[in-house]
């Protein structure tokens, strides 16, 4: 319609709520489907976060906040960065939105002009190059090879930069790959940001605790200190503590940013719920003993599916360093005609393929920037994953 700003020509829907929504429709036309687009963990809120929620309500802490977060939220998020990342912030640089995906978008909209240029390696979230375009930004996406586990290069990352570069945006562990950058590679990225101070850093630690073996998490302000004034880093409780639906994101950077940030969200949504802040206190400063628990049960479920996608006719699957999610190569599967008569031609028609033929649903590769490819969310039951991987092999076999 005429009426609708010109920008939203610019930006598409979220394929994951896409997939999600569209097989929530199958389920209720009484349809078999295994659901592997949602990124979100399946079991509960941990029971000491839910009491503080409830003390909250119950002591009458249901009115306005702060715009951008309560002072016990804050001091819980400094603690938590000094405690876990070395990093050290006054109350002054934290935000608080509502999820992580506001206090990204707040940022783009402090300090994008038009024209401006932010760095994205790809594979990548689905919602990073939109949230860039609505600020009136350019994402400038630079395609990761698979034989690099999907990781973007010191080499690629300089051949990126230009004059007009404002952000380099980094997630770690990867959604939707899963990779994990180590300290060194870290360390060879920041080593070409530091030849570019006018390139600012947004990194995306939203999987900080999800990671595997003995690979440890590090975070760019923390590998190289002399970053710290011109980096945004970015967390929250959505993933590590199953609190998706709770709503709080966080993040701390210089404090000039942080009031800019400040002023789009007094403008927008105001503060984050009230009930929620208060959880998400108790998150953070209450015991962290059970993360050991569900690294360890993600890390059961990444092997069983990378173990059952690699048995599958014409796909590879790498087997990611952290986050839940695994992003197979579907290249020899392309071509090819399933058995209930669809061409195979790219990532979307295996998985439009799949979910018709099969009941599974999974999120095509061209969604995150890179294909032939496929994401899976592994955070449902092992019965669950091993059903759907079954379905996925009988699916591959097929094609012919």
């Amino acid at each position: 319609m005429s009426f609708l700003s010109k920008t939203l020509d610019r930006v598409k829907p979220s394929p994951t709520i896409a997939v999600t929504t569209r097989a929530a429709e199958l389920k209720a036309e009484g349809r078999d489907v295994i659901g592997l687009g949602a990124g979100e963990p399946d079991f509960d809120t941990p029971e000491n976060i839910k009491a503080a929620a409830k003390a909250a309500i119950d002591s009458g802490k249901t009115k306005y906040t702060a715009v951008d977060g309560i002072p016990e939220l804050k001091a819980a998020i400094c603690a938590k960065f000094a405690r876990e990342n070395g990093l050290t912030y006054a109350q002054d640089q934290v935000t608080v939105g509502t999820g992580g995906k506001q206090v990204l978008y707040n940022a783009f909209m402090a300090t994008l002009n038009p024209g401006d240029e932010v760095i994205i390696p790809a594979p990548y979230w689905v919602s990073y190059p939109d949230m860039v375009l609505l600020a009136g930004g350019e994402p400038v996406c630079v395609e990761c090879s698979i034989d690099n586990s999907f990781k973007m290069t010191a080499a690629q990352l300089e051949a990126a930069i230009t004059p007009k570069t404002k952000w380099f945006l980094f997630n770690s562990p990867s959604n939707p790959t899963g990779a994990g950058y180590s300290a060194a590679e870290l360390k060879e990225l920041t080593d070409v940001l530091l030849r570019h101070p006018h390139v600012w850093v947004l990194t995306d630690d939203m999987y900080e605790h999800l990671v595997f073996d003995d690979f440890t998490f590090a975070t760019p302000a923390e590998v190289e200190p002399a970053l710290i004034d011109r980096t945004l880093t970015v967390n929250g409780v959505s993933k590590a503590y199953a609190m998706t639906g709770w709503r709080i994101g966080y993040a701390a950077g210089p404090a000039q940013l942080i009031k800019a940030m400040r002023k789009v969200q007094s403008q927008s949504t105001s503060n984050p719920c009230s009930i929620s802040q208060y959880a998400a206190v108790e998150a953070l400063n209450g015991p962290q003993d059970y993360l050991e628990d569900n690294k360890k049960l993600f890390q059961g479920r990444r092997d069983l599916v990378v173990s059952m996608l690699n048995q599958c006719a014409g796909i590879t699957c790498p087997r990611p360093e952290g986050a839940f999610y695994v992003y197979p190569d579907i290249s020899g599967c392309i071509g090819k005609t399933s058995e209930g008569g669809t061409l195979i031609t790219d990532d979307e028609t295996f998985a439009t393929a799949l979910l018709d033929e099969t009941g599974v649903a999974v999120v095509f590769g061209a969604a995150f920037g890179v294909s032939p490819n496929f994401r899976v969310s592994y955070a449902t039951s092992d019965a669950a994953l091993t059903a759907a991987c079954e379905r996925i092999q009988t699916f591959c076999a097929g094609l012919r």
